[in-house]
């Protein structure tokens, strides 16, 4: 095969996009050409849809965005310990976390050569805290309560909140909080979108260099690059030469790319694939988001589900362990609360999600449903008949819903799966009427994380709250927002066991496993580890082409 030219890489991304696994299947490590042997290629099975930090909540979103940005925090991926990065200290925090002071870094620059400032700094947190309206430019969930930021001198900057923001702290450890330059600032939200990549400008160790639209996106090394976090070993320039990303939809694509050697590390690998890709020499990294897990929420004011006894008989009636053995594998624990085992402020709630469907029968009954013609039960003339959307970003959704349909019509209860695409998805999941039962989780390695999901003011998994926007559960509001407000990290945790203890009561919630984000990785590739909510950061990757022999 001859020496693969930058234009042949543009073609191999339309190749891997349209899913045509022959010509990978052609091609082995040998095949890469002259200088491109230390450019990472990083399959992806969705492109990033914005580069707006606060929308990188998004797998493919923060994959990039992680890459481009640095952070006044740093977050050991292992212990969630927080440490300096352009912050030259951890800030002086008063006694009720509403004002933080930082020092800063006052050597860094971005990549067009502009500096980072204390003005760029606070320039960064308001748009963040606040968000613009007029450019579409959402606020943070990550940051509450935020009012506003003040330059105190040339390398000290403060953050004033409205009540305790203890979650600030580490927000300013995330990826939504990658610090942008003042051009970048400017864009408005199609600024930030797919064509415009390269206009995004951060400090970070990668630069955006090429992208086309719906098929890849390039980033080139920057070579002055000495400000990374004092606690990782790695420091400078980074090792590789570049980080090609590239749009592969089909998984078997993906699998079939980096066993032959055309890719080295994959995102999102099912798991049935796990074992044949170790089998193949390619491992397999698995990173847990150490937050919400995987889970469905009821949309309790929905006519069907008001009843809390049709709520637990749907928790009793779904196998998870029949779920988890035919779909998953050892990388996907059950979950034993709607908080990760790894996250913060997780308590065990022991029995609540036992698969019993004569418990569910039995309450069913009580209930008043009692079984049709076509098997499905019905009350006053109405089927018990409940939508879910399908999450498209979470793993092996569809089959998910496949399995929980069929465990729940044995009960009398009709699963109905919203169809479309993302985009539908979204639409779709804010209507009552459209999506009843919501498939979800949020990443963040923060007490905060349970607010971001239940929150009215966040993602409002519940739909919790009336056409005023006032809460239809006042209580459950009241308990996410003392997560919020709490400044101790004991309150803290304290207030999420009680969130967790009162979904549970409540039957507002069924947690289905703990999700991990999953690589398949050459051998070739080493040092890579994905940060706390499990994107990927490719800063420590070295890749060693030595041994070009083909697995």
């Amino acid at each position: 095969m001859k020496a693969l030219t930058v234009k042949t890489l543009r073609s191999l991304a339309a190749v891997l996009a349209a899913a045509l696994t022959a010509t990978l299947a052609s091609c082995s490590a040998a095949d890469r050409p002259e200088g491109e042997d230390n450019v990472l290629t990083y399959l992806e099975p969705q492109l990033f849809r914005t580069l707006y930090p606060p929308a990188a909540g998004f797998y493919p979103n923060g994959g990039v965005v992680n890459q481009l940005t640095d952070r006044l925090l740093y977050q050991d991926p292992e212990t969630l310990e927080l440490s300096p990065w352009i912050a030259t200290d951890m800030p002086k925090v008063n006694a009720d976390a509403t004002e933080y002071t930082f020092d800063i870094r006052t050597d860094v620059t971005y990549s067009d050569g502009s500096p980072l400032t204390a003005e760029n700094v606070v320039a960064n947190f308001d748009l963040f805290g606040r968000g613009d309206k007029v450019r579409t430019l959402t606020t943070s969930e990550q940051i509450a309560n935020y009012d506003h930021g003040e330059v105190v001198d040339k390398d000290t900057v403060k953050f004033y909140f409205t009540q305790p923001s203890p979650g600030f702290l580490q927000a300013t450890s995330s990826y939504n909080s990658g610090l942008l330059s003042d051009s970048t600032l400017a864009l408005d939200n199609e600024g930030f979108g797919p064509g415009n990549a390269v206009n995004v400008i951060g400090s970070g160790p990668f630069v955006v260099e090429s992208e086309s639209i719906g098929t890849d996106l390039t980033l080139k090394t920057r070579e002055d690059y000495y400000w990374a976090p004092p606690a990782v070993k790695h420091q400078g320039r980074a090792d590789i030469d570049g980080i090609h990303y590239i749009l592969a939809a089909e998984e078997s694509v993906r699998t079939g790319a980096v066993t032959s050697g055309q890719a080295d590390i994959a995102r999102q690998v099912s798991a049935p694939q796990e074992s044949l890709l170790k089998d193949r020499g390619i491992n397999i990294i698995a990173r847990g988001t150490n937050s919400m897990d995987n889970q469905f929420a009821f949309r309790f004011n929905h006519p069907l589900l008001q009843d809390k006894r049709v709520r637990e008989a749907i928790i009793h009636g779904v196998n998870r362990e029949e779920i988890l053995r035919v779909l998953f594998s050892d990388s996907y624990p059950l979950a034993t609360s709607t908080v990760a085992a790894t996250g913060l402020g997780y308590k065990e709630q022991a029995g609540a999600y036992t698969f019993d469907p004569e418990e569910s029968k039995q309450l069913l009954d009580e209930a008043g449903w009692t079984p049709g013609p076509d098997g499905i039960r019905v009350k006053d003339g109405k089927r018990l008949s409940l939508r879910t959307n399908t999450a498209l970003p979470q793993p092996r959704s569809k089959e998910v819903m496949t399995m929980v349909q069929d465990q729940l019509r044995a009960l009398g209860i009709e699963i109905v799966v919203n169809a479309g695409d993302q985009s539908t998805q979204n639409a779709d999941s804010k209507d009552i009427e459209k999506v009843q039962i919501y498939h979800s989780l949020v990443g963040r390695a923060d007490y905060d994380v349970i607010t971001s999901l239940y929150g009215i003011n966040n993602r409002d998994a519940f739909l919790n709250q009336d056409e005023q926007g006032e809460p239809i559960d006042a209580h459950l509001q009241e308990l996410l927002d003392a997560v919020l407000d709490t400044p101790d990290t004991e309150g803290r945790e304290k207030a999420v066991e009680k969130v967790q203890d009162y979904i549970t009561e409540q039957a507002y919630a069924l947690p289905l496993f703990e999700e991990p984000v999953v690589y398949a990785v050459r051998p070739e590739v080493s040092g890579f580890s994905p940060e706390s909510v499990a994107r990927p950061w490719f800063y420590e990757v070295s890749i060693d082409r030595s041994d070009k022999g083909e697995k």
